[in-house]
């Protein structure tokens, strides 16, 4: 019964492996953790492997096919991806008594022998979603103040894309500028991992305050300033998320490569060459390929006359004729053609016409329809209380696991044997 004791304390132990993926995607060799009647190894797939490789040290190919094998009605075992846990206990004739496998953060791959068969089931967990509130006050930028918070990068980047039609987050946000927000966080296991749905936010900017509120409308989710109007625009302030103008519009500026004075009829953001560039707005691709001075380039063409061009990529992710998204990548910063550093050259033409894009006024998307004001209303007062109200406000980032006590050994001794 002792015997016994220690195989179920060992499997149990093995069933409920973590499938929490690891932030660093390098795989440590497995190593034997327990050992006793079963031997366990746990470990990552590790980059460009398959499951043979990973378990050659333990299994013989029949062994490894056979577990193949009796997974494929659950989950495919080809299909294992770098940076993923497994685990595997074998019995001391060398059968496998049990392997996991995590497919991602919710579900587990499990594998356990029952008699002479090995049986497969995928099992998934859920969300712990709690309702808590951010807030914070700009320093040098948005990033850094969500930083500063105890927030993840994340946050920053999904307040960026609410308020994208309405604020330039590498020109416009100043010291003092502040934010708040009612955001859905999903634990596992009582730590966070990863942000759900944003349900309101305010962005101060001076004295200007910008509110937003989640509303499902018969056009899908989407998000609407307190009057109804929704924030989404034909155009987005920038093409390029959280970096900076080098050179603006101007009708005179020095030419850094030629050195000669000549008008600049676009904006340049300076920005590290791989940085993805988006479309501003919804269009079709007019030209992708090389453009002389402009280098690899992409022109869009957009409702009502206007174009824009991005310059200088380092490479171009459309091809001619093809339909594109605002918001959609279109290609990436680079240094082609006559440029002196890594940036984006970005201009917009209304009719033929040089456009100054920091200063173009963009047409909001369309409105709600009047059938859909009063669910609206409610919804937004609910919502718009919800950054007022008493919610919990817990830091996002993990805190520091405890050090191993000096001294201590490894809980595993035992040699894995090749079956």
């Amino acid at each position: 019964m002792r015997r016994l004791g220690a195989l179920g304390a060992t499997l149990l132990l093995l069933l409920t492996l973590p499938t929490r993926l690891p932030r660093r995607m390098e795989a440590p060799p497995p190593r034997p953790l327990h050992p006793g009647p079963l031997t366990v190894l746990r470990g990552t797939i590790a980059h460009n492997s398959t499951l043979a490789a990973v378990l050659g040290e333990a299994l013989s190919p029949a062994k490894i096919h056979r577990l193949v094998e009796a997974a494929q009605p659950a989950y495919d075992l080809a299909r294992v991806s770098s940076g993923h846990p497994f685990g595997l206990a074998l019995r001391p004739d060398g059968l496998i008594a049990a392997f996991t496998y995590g497919i991602d953060e919710l579900r587990t791959l499990r594998v356990v022998r029952r008699g002479p068969d090995l049986e497969a089931e995928v099992f998934a967990r859920t969300y712990d979603t709690r309702l808590e509130r951010a807030a914070g006050v700009v320093h040098s930028s948005l990033f850094l103040a969500v930083s500063d918070s105890g927030e993840h990068d994340q946050l920053a980047l999904d307040l960026a894309d609410i308020f994208a039609w309405d604020v330039d987050f590498n020109t416009e946000v100043q010291q003092g500028d502040s934010f708040r927000a009612a955001v859905e966080k999903h634990y596992l296991d009582g730590a966070f991992a990863r942000y759900g749905r944003i349900l309101s936010t305010e962005f101060v900017r001076g004295s200007r305050v910008l509110r937003a509120v989640r509303f499902e409308s018969a056009r899908g989710p989407g998000y609407y300033a307190p009057d109804g109007t929704p924030l989404r625009k034909a155009f987005l302030r920038s093409p390029l998320k959280f970096t900076r103008i080098s050179s603006r519009f101007s009708r005179a500026r020095l030419h850094p490569i030629l050195k000669t004075v000549r008008p600049h009829l676009g904006v340049d953001y300076a920005a590290p060459s791989g940085t993805p560039v988006m479309a501003a707005a919804d269009g079709v691709v007019a030209l992708a390929g090389w453009l002389g001075g402009y280098g690899n380039a992409v022109r869009l063409r957009h409702a009502n006359g206007l174009e824009t061009l991005y310059g200088h990529l380092s490479r171009i992710q459309v091809r001619p004729g093809q339909r594109v998204a605002q918001g959609s990548a279109i290609g990436a910063v680079g240094s082609t053609g006559l440029s002196s550093a890594p940036h984006l050259d970005y201009r917009m033409t209304r009719n033929g016409t040089s456009v100054n894009p920091l200063t173009l006024q963009s047409p909001p998307a369309e409105p709600l329809g009047a059938d859909e004001r009063s669910a609206f209303e409610a919804e937004r007062t609910r919502l718009l209380a919800l950054l007022d109200a008493a919610l919990p406000v817990r830091s996002a980032r993990a805190q520091p696991q405890a050090a191993a006590g000096p001294g201590e050994k490894p809980p595993w001794t035992a040699a894995v044997p090749r079956s």
